[in-house]
Parts: C-alpha cells; sequence; structure tokens
C-alpha cells in the first residue's frame, strides 16, 4: 500500500498547475502515492483508514470545477473518508479564495469522517505575501517558506496519531442563557453520554469577555509567558488554565447572523496570547451548533479556521453537530434529536477514550 493518497483534481490549464507541481514533489518527496484526479476516481477508490492530501490548482477564480464534483460525492458518500487523516495544499492565481476554498473542502472532508491536525491548510496566494513572516523566520525567500510549509504538513499527516485517554478532560465553553438556550440544551443531552469523562463548563456570558485589543507581538508575548493578557479577567483566570489541562474543547455555539457570538468570537482572538508560547496538536475540538433558521456550516467553518487552522486545535472526523431550532427550548421536540446527540457523544467517545 502506498505511504498516502493525492487528491488532485484534474485542471486542464498547464500553466496554472506548474507552482503546485513543484510543492507537491517537495513536499511528498520519496514518500509513495497514489494520485485520484477525477471524481470518477475517488469513487471507485477505497478512502477509509488512509493519509489523504488535498491539492487543488485555483487560478484567478478560485474555482477548480474537478473539486466540485469530487466535492460532491464526499458531501453525499458521509463515510467516504471514515478513519482517514488529512491535510490540504490549495494553490491560487489571486490574493483571495484560498482560505475560503480551504475551510469549505475541510467542512467536507471532516463530515465525510476524515481528521485534521492541527494547521491542515498549506495555502499559496498569487503573490505569496502570506509567507513573509515565514520566509524571514527560515531565512529563505517566500517560495521556500511555501515548500517548507508543504513539506511539514506532509510529516504531520502521515505522523498523526489521535491522543486518547481513559477519563478524558473536557472544556465546554458557552454564553447561553440556560432557561432558553437550544444549543446549551443540546450540550447537555451530549453530556448524559459521557459519564467516563471529566467535564469543565465554563460561561462567557454577561460581558464577562473583552475582545482583542491588537497588541504588538511582542507584549502579546510578554503576557503570554505569564499565562495572562493584557485585559485578563475570565479568558486568563479560568479559561487559559482549562485549556491547558483539557484533552478536548467543546464550543457550544447557537448560529448568530451567520456567525460565531460576541463572546465566543472575543474569545477565539483571545487565545493570541496563550497560543504565542502553546501549541495545541495534542487537543480536540468538537462543535454543538444549533441554528434558528439555517447556516449552521457557516459557523462550523469558523471554527475550523479560528481554532484547527490557526490555533492548531485538532479536527477529529465529523467533530460537529449541526441542528436547527428557533423557539425556546424546541430543540427537545426535533424528531429523533435524542438518538443523534448519543450518536455525537458516542462519536467524542471514539475519538478521545482508549
Amino acid at each position: 500500500m502506498k505511504d498516502m493518497i493525492l487528491i488532485n483534481p484534474y485542471c486542464p490549464e498547464e500553466s496554472k498547475k506548474e507552482r503546485l507541481e513543484k510543492i507537491i514533489r517537495h513536499s511528498v518527496g520519496e514518500h509513495s502515492f497514489e494520485m485520484l484526479t477525477t471524481a470518477e476516481e475517488v469513487e471507485k477508490a477505497d478512502l477509509r483508514n488512509r493519509r489523504i492530501l488535498f491539492t487543488v490548482s485555483l487560478g484567478q477564480s478560485g474555482i477548480n470545477l474537478s473539486w466540485y464534483a469530487i466535492m460532491k460525492y464526499l458531501r453525499l458518500n458521509r463515510d467516504a473518508l471514515e478513519g482517514s487523516v488529512g491535510g490540504v495544499i490549495l494553490d491560487g492565481n489571486s490574493e483571495i479564495f484560498t482560505k475560503s476554498t480551504g475551510r469549505s473542502l475541510v467542512f467536507t472532508a471532516n463530515r465525510a469522517g476524515c481528521t485534521f491536525p492541527g494547521r491542515p491548510l498549506v495555502e499559496g496566494t498569487r503573490t505569496l505575501k502570506n509567507y513573509n513572516i515565514q520566509a524571514r523566520n527560515l531565512n529563505t525567500d517566500n517560495m521556500g517558506a511555501y515548500m517548507a510549509a508543504g513539506r511539514q504538513l506532509v510529516e504531520n499527516i502521515l505522523g498523526y496519531s489521535q491522543k486518547h485517554v481513559e477519563h478524558p478532560d473536557i472544556l465546554v465553553l458557552h454564553a447561553g442563557n440556560g432557561a432558553t438556550s437550544n444549543s446549551l440544551a443540546l450540550w447537555h443531552m451530549i453530556k448524559e453520554h459521557l459519564p467516563e469523562c471529566r467535564v469543565n463548563e465554563i460561561s462567557l456570558r454577561n460581558g464577562q469577555v473583552m475582545d482583542c485589543r491588537g497588541c504588538s507581538y511582542e507584549t502579546c508575548r510578554h503576557f503570554g509567558e505569564e499565562g495572562s493578557c493584557f485585559y485578563g479577567g475570565t479568558i486568563t483566570e479560568k479559561v487559559y488554565p482549562a485549556i491547558l489541562e483539557c484533552d478536548a474543547l467543546v464550543m457550544v455555539c447557537p448560529n448568530y447572523n451567520d456567525a460565531l457570538g460576541g463572546n465566543l468570537t472575543a474569545f477565539v482572538n483571545r487565545m493570541t496570547a496563550l497560543f504565542t508560547i502553546n501549541r495545541f496538536y495534542d487537543k480536540s475540538l468538537f462543535g454543538v451548533i444549533v441554528s434558528g433558521y439555517s447556516g449552521g456550516d457557516i459557523v462550523a467553518e469558523q471554527l475550523i479556521s479560528g481554532l484547527n487552522m490557526n490555533k492548531t486545535f485538532a479536527l477529529p472526523g465529523k467533530f460537529a453537530i449541526l441542528e436547527t431550532a428557533n423557539d425556546p427550548g424546541s430543540i427537545a421536540a426535533s424528531e429523533g434529536i435524542e438518538e443523534r446527540a448519543a450518536a455525537f457523544a458516542a462519536n467524542m467517545r471514539e475519538k478521545l477514550m482508549v
């Protein structure tokens, strides 16, 4: 069996593929691989329990039609990538579209069962200005930093091992009203099926969380070395220590205007000070998301970009449960909700416990 599978959607324009092909060769190195370029090839392959690198050429438009065909297959076959570990290299000829495509790709593949280690996305914009800092740190040019990131991604994929413990410590962050919150009620249904886990719930409700003020890197790192942040408060006193101790982070997220709520967004932003000193590759991220109407996928993708792609939390396969409930308490009347909550808890147990 080959070391890994490359899902490299067909692109008919050779000039668009040159840079991507260069980084693929450098990233994969001596590792053996099987390359799939069409939806038909993907459908015929057994992609379960494999190491998978998605490599997509986006051009100037940010669109690769062959990838859309593959994405359709993955969205309709929710176990196609069960047990697999993946990463993504996206190469574009524009300063935009790579991150949005990456979030969508990871969300789709994760729903099909694929786990993504922390920092699973390597993206090349047209100018590669997104590698200015990395290039300076590595004493190379931006292309060299781009290729180094690709090589590291492949090693992360091949070397990834899910952490399992007997009694996982789970940190749950929410900003809900216990009497009316559908998202919090859904989490409590899930928690009933996790008796072996040690659960620490922290509320960020009632204006306790100031948003990031954008300190300089040196200032942010100084506070981070002290396990603190400029604003202090609940984030530094309760959340930072709990993050360092936990095996998994559960974000309980009502969908407000197709976005994370303000306090949860502030938490993600305020993680920067802790992140200057610590990495979270060995901690898993889960999401409990309830929308009044639609758009739960948008919130899930915000968690992916903010905490998995940026802050290095691992993304276990099928990391999020997405439900729809409008009136306060109506989640309890959703047909089959108890079964779905139990199934999500079972997935958490599988990913976290010995």
